[in-house]
């Protein structure tokens, strides 16, 4: 069963273009089920981008809404959950963000702004266990990534999974979720192994 968590940042990093097309699809091979026709797979997830990308995206199609510091793709990516994009001011610094938002929820867009603010605005850099495993997957290449299958019990399947390498076992798929410290750790970039870990909100 999969479980959507709330808004969550899941790259550690200001994405180039090459990686923000494949954020973009960090769930393209999920399955066709409800949750990925209804949005919830997506909805919420959100990213750091270049000012170039941001602009770039905004001259692709007109926005369907363009207010202050945010606009809305024009293109639905499911049921009500488009691509918005952020330009905002965070510790007088400008900055750019790009996240999925449920226009069905009128308020989604701002509480998606005050989230990028909040969580941007640390006074120390740090990340949660469930943004260090979204970086995980956002990272990880798509033949090393996917969903659980008819190998895995019914109530785990279409959860994500990915594969690892125990030395003793070669190697493995397991639940993104059930990854250990070491497992993680050993996953990150180095530059991101000694952050201190935050509660998730």
């Amino acid at each position: 069963m999969f479980v959507s968590p709330a808004m969550r940042k899941v790259f550690e990093d200001v994405a180039s273009r090459h990686e923000m097309y494949a954020l973009f699809n960090r769930h393209a091979k999920a399955p066709f089920d409800d949750n990925r026709m209804n949005g919830t797979r997506y909805v919420g997830e959100w990213f750091e981008i270049s000012e170039a990308d941001h602009d770039h995206m905004f001259e692709i199609l007109p926005p369907l809404f363009y207010r202050g510091d945010m606009f809305a793709m024009r293109e639905f990516l499911a049921a009500s959950v488009t691509s918005v994009f952020f330009a905002l001011m965070i510790d007088d610094r400008s900055r750019w963000f790009h996240g999925y938002c449920d226009l069905g929820d009128r308020q989604s867009p701002d509480r998606m702004r005050a989230e990028i603010i909040t969580r941007e605005s640390r006074p120390v850099r740090a990340m949660n266990r469930q943004e260090k495993l979204d970086h995980i997957w956002s990272a990880t290449g798509p033949a090393f990534r996917g969903y659980a299958d008819g190998r895995f019990p019914a109530d785990l399947r279409n959860r994500q999974i990915v594969l690892v390498c125990p030395s003793a076992q070669g190697k493995i798929w397991k639940l993104l979720d059930d990854l250990t410290d070491e497992e993680i750790a050993a996953k990150l970039p180095v530059q991101f192994r000694l952050l201190p870990e935050t509660i998730a909100a």
